[in-house]
């Protein structure tokens, strides 16, 4: 069984991508894994202590499975960027984290709407890089457009609750990767 904090975290980031940041509260976290709040605020003193944790958390374990673009061509980068996001999609049902983050940005604490930024300019990052075998003056808007199609196409598939939408969105970015 994971330990306390683990709970907490994996509690949180649930309630989070599911609800909201701000619809999230200690005592329901509490309430569900039946502790007292005292047990969650020795953990995380400020909620935006835990929201800053959730999010780091979260980039890390993008990041993890998205691994090193080296060696990979623009369209294998691609299929594993879409694979990733459709997984979420397909195993739990959610939206990505940060870009449900990113939606409630202007009602955020400043640093975790910085660290959620951060996350996103990562993303792009690792697309940008993934087409170093032929950079273009597109590689950023190439790396925006299949961020934001796939971050938009999450969220249809997660609200009308039909994982096939990202799927196709992800197919058709591969098979234009396949064309450049």
């Amino acid at each position: 069984m994971p330990d306390t904090r683990t709970q907490i975290l994996d509690l949180a980031e649930e309630s989070v991508r599911a609800r909201g940041y701000h619809a999230v509260s200690f005592r329901d976290i509490a309430t569900a894994l039946d502790v007292k709040s005292a047990s969650i605020h020795y953990h995380f003193r400020h909620k935006q202590d835990l929201g800053l944790a959730i999010v780091d958390r979260y980039a890390l374990r993008v990041a993890d499975r998205l691994g090193s673009s080296e060696g990979l061509s623009w369209p294998e980068a691609v299929q594993r960027f879409g694979q990733v996001y459709q997984e979420a999609v397909q195993q739990q049902g959610l939206q990505c984290l940060c870009g449900l983050l990113a939606a409630e940005s202007a009602g955020l604490p400043e640093e975790i709407s910085k660290r959620v930024a951060e996350f996103f300019a990562g993303n792009l990052k690792w697309l940008e890089a993934a087409q170093r075998q032929t950079p273009t003056p597109l590689s950023r808007e190439r790396a925006v457009r299949v961020q934001s199609e796939v971050q938009g196409a999450m969220l249809l598939a997660v609200s009308l609750k039909d994982p096939a939408l990202l799927a196709m969105v992800i197919k058709r970015l591969h098979s234009e990767a396949l064309q450049l």
